[in-house]
């Protein structure tokens, strides 16, 4: 193949890949679906829970004296299997464990699919590992079971233990289980009968939900769509889709919608995390910062005579060395009116500072009327 060839071959991949990078770019730069923010009325998980034992522990299970309510559900189990222990003094097993059995029922599952469930001990289990779930009946918040667990536990940790010491890798006391639900009762809901289909978006907000409404009515071609507060939009539903509202909500979920933000700043003080808002606006303003520092180190010596030396004795000489750093280096930085998000940590930088003295400025900032945001510390 000849230079001019591959050189051919070479400007025709560039432009290519140049082609492929924009169309990267206007894809990052799209407005997300309605979907992405929102969710639909009647569309939603529902949480399970159930109480049940885990059988064949090889030792790690709870000990029944310290597990009272251990021992009085394998007694209550094994009544119900036709043995009768009640009373029984010696009744000291470690190889059972009280759970609670927590699932999400997705929306609309059929009578007889399945769906994962989460085991966790209750007692002072010490390992789940090797342990079957016994049938565990999962309840709704009506009290309803609409599930029912049993299987093996699957456990990712493990405890290794010996003599003089014990290895214990990840969390042995909780485990899942694949699959290990059957779906007992449906949650009823039918989409033909809704005449209305309320929108909650997941970050409320006034503009945005102005936003949804306006661009859903654009679609539609009629004023079919009007926000009730900033959580909640409502489409009443066409007559052209008549019972088919899957249809609407298909069609209306790939619409896209530019959401609005509230300026804010989220401060974890905790682990000095510090989440800063697009719209944040900081008015003119000097910041100084600076710390005196002080650093005492103690690095005695020993004295002890030479070899030869007739007297002496062995001492030990302190030495203390101070240091003091009052940071003359730092500056003042000045922020001009307006200054937007990338001037604020520009500024900020510039004069060396952390996340921990970072949300103590904030906040003076804040005190002083200067920034044009909310900060929410967690």
């Amino acid at each position: 193949m000849n230079v001019f060839v591959r050189g051919l071959l070479f400007k025709g991949l560039a432009a290519a890949l140049a082609i492929s990078v924009a169309g990267i770019g206007l894809e990052a730069a799209a407005a997300p679906r309605i979907k992405d923010i929102s969710d639909f009325e009647g569309i939603r998980d529902n949480l399970l829970v159930g109480y049940g034992l885990v059988i064949g522990l090889n030792g790690t299970g709870d000990s029944l004296r310290n597990s009272p309510f251990t021992r009085q559900s394998l007694t209550a189990m094994l009544e119900r299997l036709g043995v009768n222990t009640r009373g029984d003094a010696n009744l000291n097993t470690q190889n059972v464990a009280a759970v609670v059995v927590t699932a999400n029922l997705p929306p609309f599952a059929r009578q007889g699919t399945r769906i994962d469930v989460t085991v966790s001990t209750l007692g002072d289990s010490k390992s789940l590992q090797g342990g079957v779930l016994l049938v565990t009946p999962l309840l709704g918040a009506d009290g309803e079971v609409y599930a029912v667990a049993q299987g093996s536990v699957a456990v990712g940790g493990f405890v290794a233990k010996g003599a003089a010491e014990t290895i214990t890798k990840g969390v042995p006391t909780g485990g899942r289980m694949s699959n290990g639900a059957i779906v007992e009762r449906e949650v009823a809901f039918d989409f033909s009968v809704m005449t209305s289909v309320k929108i909650s978006l997941r970050n409320p907000d006034l503009t945005t939900a102005q936003r949804m409404a306006e661009s859903i009515n654009q679609f539609l071609g009629s004023p079919a769509s009007f926000p009730l507060d900033p959580a909640t939009v409502e489409v009443i539903v066409p007559a052209s889709y008549g019972a088919d509202v899957i249809g609407l909500l298909t069609d209306l979920e790939q619409l896209e919608v530019t959401p609005d933000q509230a300026a804010k700043i989220v401060v974890d003080e905790n682990n000095g995390i510090i989440v800063i808002g697009a719209n944040v606006r900081v008015d003119e303003i000097a910041i100084a910062q600076g710390n005196l520092t002080i650093r005492i180190t103690e690095t005695p010596q020993v004295s002890q005579p030479n070899a030869l030396a007739k007297e002496g004795e062995t001492v030990i000489v302190p030495r203390t060395t101070i240091t003091v750093d009052d940071d003359e280096d730092k500056r003042l930085t000045v922020m001009k009116p307006g200054a937007t998000l990338q001037d604020l940590v520009d500024g900020l930088n510039a004069l060396g500072i952390g996340p921990r003295d970072l949300i103590s400025i904030l906040q003076t900032i804040k005190a002083a009327g200067a920034l044009q945001a909310e900060i929410v510390v967690l």
